[in-house]
């Protein structure tokens, strides 16, 4: 069959990318199409289904660019690896995200973390909030790495603040890396079970691989990148959004954080729960909760949560 998609209140250059790139990279996921574009006009030839398929990934590139400066041929390729990762999840199980040490499977483990891969293909910025246990910083980090494998990103930025538990740790010797590895170890311990040692080094010191407390994002423009802040329950409403205010290109942002564990002396000053509110309904932020039958660690992490829960109401 034959058919004209025309791109209408849309300048053409800003959808086909600079020399056609963006729409070479589509076409090459649709071989058997035979596309010819002049001007806002593209004509199509070919099955009814690649048709269909063309101008649904057309409108869904426009839609992408009214939140974007600049498309690449990476936003084709998430477009439509993001679609095999639905369909996997949907169809088959198969939730591999990514492959680990020795070739170990990283996957979704639940129904909850299996929306939550679904939505980092779909949004630029998402929210992770429940109980402590239930793999949210964990599936963060492995699609950040999925995406640094992929080059759909260019680093990994982890983030969190730099807030004590409940103990005072007083003076800890060392620089400042030494100070602060204590608050920021959960994430090394992530990122060593998908990264060979040395690898995850030599990462660190080429700035591929950033970790760092909250307090060191400002000011800074995150572009190709797949930042995550964890812990956000200890951050206010002010860092917290000076911290989504960072996003730049082609970034991809996660937030993850346990409303019930605030370790600020004044729990009412927490900003996840309210930072929720307010972005919650715009286009292009998915907000994901988990609940604690979603636990995947030891089966008396989940009676636990119950068991403080219940008393917290109480």
């Amino acid at each position: 069959m034959k058919k004209t998609v025309r791109l209408e209140n849309t300048d053409p250059v800003e959808i086909y990318g600079a020399g056609n790139r963006v729409l070479e990279a589509l076409c090459s996921w649709l071989p058997q199409l035979k596309v010819v574009a002049r001007g806002d006009e593209i004509f199509l030839e070919g099955s009814e289904a690649d048709c269909a398929k063309f101008e649904e990934k057309i409108r869904l590139l426009i839609e992408r660019r009214m939140h974007k400066r600049n498309l690449t041929p990476y936003d084709v390729e998430d477009m439509f690896e993001g679609e095999k990762m639905t369909e996997r999840l949907v169809l088959s199980g198969d939730s591999v995200i990514v492959h680990g040490l020795d070739g170990k499977p990283v996957r979704a483990r639940n129904k909850t973390q299996e929306e939550m891969v679904k939505a980092y293909f779909e949004n630029d910025l998402i929210f992770a909030v429940g109980p402590a246990g239930t793999g949210k910083t964990y599936i963060a980090i492995a699609l950040a790495v999925r995406a640094l494998k992929r080059r759909e990103i260019r680093r990994i930025i982890l983030t969190r603040p730099a807030v004590e538990a409940g103990e005072r740790l007083g003076f800890l010797p060392g620089d400042l890396k030494d100070k602060l590895d204590p608050y920021l170890q959960p994430l090394y311990d992530a990122l060593g079970d998908m990264i060979p040692a040395k690898k995850l080094n030599d990462f660190m010191e080429e700035g591929i691989v950033q970790i760092a407390p909250l307090a060191y994002m400002r000011g800074r423009t995150l572009d190709k990148a797949c930042v995550i802040l964890d812990e956000a329950q200890n951050t206010n409403l002010g860092q917290l959004k000076m911290f989504l205010t960072r996003m730049g290109n082609d970034a991809k942002f996660i937030v993850t954080g346990d409303a019930s564990q605030i370790d600020l002396p004044d729990k009412r000053e927490s900003g996840l729960m309210k930072g929720i509110g307010l972005v919650k309904d715009i286009k292009g932020v998915s907000c994901i909760f988990f609940k604690p039958e979603d636990i995947v660690r030891h089966p008396l992490v989940n009676k636990i949560v119950k068991a403080f829960d219940k008393a917290a109401e109480q």
